[in-house]
Order: C-alpha cells, then sequence, then structure tokens
C-alpha cells in the first residue's frame, strides 16, 4: 500500500512539472505558428544560378 502513495505523488508531481513547462512554452509563443510548418514542405526551393552554386567545377572557371 505505501507503493500506491508513492506512485501516486511521483506520477502527480510529473504530470505538475510538464504543465509547467507546456504554460511557460505557452506564454513565449511557441505553439503560435502551427500551419506553416506543415506546409513548407509543399512549396519548391528557389532555383539556384550558376554564379550561386559553389562547386568545384564552377571555381575553375
Amino acid at each position: 500500500m505505501e507503493i500506491l502513495y508513492l506512485m501516486i505523488i511521483c506520477s502527480v508531481s510529473l504530470a505538475v512539472i510538464f504543465l509547467v513547462i507546456f504554460i511557460i512554452g505557452a506564454r513565449k509563443g511557441q505553439f503560435e505558428d502551427d500551419e506553416s510548418p506543415a506546409v513548407r514542405i509543399l512549396f519548391d526551393d528557389e532555383v539556384k544560378t550558376g554564379k550561386e552554386t559553389k562547386t568545384p567545377e564552377n571555381k575553375k572557371e
């Protein structure tokens, strides 16, 4: 029966720690923009020109 009390105290304290971490993250704006990371992968990257790309072949020229 004593282990049950210990497990309840540990689980409640762990839940409180996670709640505090969540509240701190929410106040700092961690969860404000949840749309753009999911859509960002759908957009193509910009096409780089030869001058912007630094490859060994371009350095010789």
